[in-house]
This record gives structure tokens, C-alpha cells and sequence, in this order.
């Protein structure tokens, strides 16, 4: 990547309200790094082992040209917007993922982002850093189409989001008025996933344990359970006085 390129790129980084002088920007650095085609024409089919060499070639530049264009969209936005589209394979995927959240009237996305983040759930087992980062984001739709939610609420919408396995960390934060901010939220809910994922394997492999110990002991109760009766009856014997 050249100094110019560098100075385009960060001379206008995506960051919700600005997207039409984004888009323009980026636009432009395709077009002179001759990439842009990558927008508007399919990824050509994998080549066979017997296909020709103006297939392959074909193939080979839209792939090249896709990578680099993925590479110059993500770092020209901000952190957060990275992130989310970082895992998306083609340019045209993340442009068009863009397009859904900043290219229609701004009240129709302060209306659905506002939706999304009321309704928002983490699934049980996913990655928390995902699911915050995904949150902080709509966050950040809704306050550069016009609205506000201040930390405090980010903080509790984020919370509220949370499944069951997070219930004691919602306590202990509830019961000890902790404060955090969006950033520092997430920090110790990492921290608390990790934490609660290690205990999670320890006590299934305790559990495994304790199950193999059990079987091999119910199993030796089992063969000495018969001669129970006959002592018994034993000491019944024994105790009669003889006439």
C-alpha cells in the first residue's frame, strides 16, 4: 500500500455520517488502483486442473483484486465497523452491508436501529466480544442518524442482552452498583466468559470422573449384597436363650 494510497484512506474514515463523502472516497481509490471491477463483477468459477490459462488468469486477478479491496475498505472505516465486517469474504459483501446502514433516510435507520437494539439477544455459547462489539456498533448507527443513548443505557441495553450463564455477573453488578462504560463492560465480560468457560470444563471432567467412580463401586455393592440376608439371620439365631 503507497504513502498515497495511506492518505486517501485515512483522509476520510468511515465513521456513520459521512458515508456519502466515504463512499466517494473509496470510490475513487478503486477506480485508480484499478479495482473496483471487484464491485460489479462476479468471482469467476475455480479453475479446473485442464482450464485454460486466460481462465486461470482471469481468476487469479479477481481474487487479488478482491483481497486487496477488502484490505483498503476495512481500514478506511472505524474500529468497531472493522471489526463487524472483517469476517465478510468479498467487497461487494461489505459495500453492500454499508449501503443497508447508512444509505437510506435517517430516520428510517434511527427507527431500525433503535428496533435492533430492544430485541437484541446473545445466543447462549457465542462469543461475547462479538456480540458487544456488534451492539457498540448499533449504538453508533443510531447517534450519527440523530439519536442519543448516553453510556449509562448502552451499559444497561448491553446487560439486559445477556443469557442466563452471564445471570451472576448481572447480580453482582446490580447488587454492588458497579459503574462501567460500553468499553470497560466488555473488558470483564471477557473476563467472566473465560472464567466461567474453564470452571465449565472442570467441573465436566469432575463429573466424568465421579460417574466412572460410581459404576465401579455399585458394581462391588452388587456382588456382596446376597450374603447380607444370611448374616442377619445369623445374629437372630443367636440371640434366642436355649429352653
Amino acid at each position: 500500500m503507497n504513502s498515497s494510497i495511506v492518505q486517501l484512506l485515512a483522509f476520510e474514515k468511515l465513521n456513520g455520517d459521512n458515508y456519502a463523502a466515504w463512499k466517494s472516497n473509496l470510490n475513487t481509490i478503486l477506480v485508480v488502483d484499478d479495482l473496483r471491477f471487484v464491485l460489479t463483477e462476479e468471482c469467476p468459477q475455480t479453475p479446473s486442473s485442464n482450464a485454460s490459462q486466460t481462465s486461470r488468469k482471469a481468476y487469479d486477478r479477481w481474487i487479488k483484486a478482491n483481497e486487496k479491496a477488502c484490505v483498503y475498505i476495512l481500514a478506511s472505516m472505524s474500529d468497531v465497523l472493522a471489526k463487524k465486517h472483517e469476517s465478510l469474504a468479498t467487497a461487494k459483501e461489505i459495500m453492500d452491508s454499508l449501503k443497508g446502514m447508512f444509505g437510506q433516510p435517517k430516520w428510517s435507520l434511527r427507527h431500525e436501529t433503535i428496533k435492533y437494539i430492544y430485541i437484541k439477544r446473545m445466543k447462549e455459547g457465542t462469543s461475547i466480544k462479538e456480540h458487544v462489539l456488534d451492539m457498540m456498533m448499533h449504538f453508533n448507527i443510531f447517534e450519527v442518524n440523530g439519536g442519543a443513548i448516553d453510556e449509562a443505557n448502552q451499559v444497561s441495553f448491553i446487560l439486559e442482552s445477556l443469557p442466563k450463564s452471564f445471570i451472576l455477573f448481572q447480580t453482582n453488578a446490580s447488587l454492588n452498583k458497579i459503574e462501567f462504560n460500553p468499553t470497560t463492560l466488555l473488558n470483564e465480560l471477557q473476563h467472566f466468559q473465560n472464567l466461567t468457560k474453564g470452571k465449565r470444563k472442570e467441573v465436566e471432567a469432575n463429573v466424568a470422573t465421579t460417574k466412572r467412580k460410581f459404576k465401579r463401586g455399585s458394581s462391588s455393592k452388587s456382588k456382596a449384597g446376597p450374603s447380607k440376608p444370611n448374616r442377619k439371620i445369623e445374629k437372630k439365631g443367636k440371640g434366642k436363650t436355649p429352653k
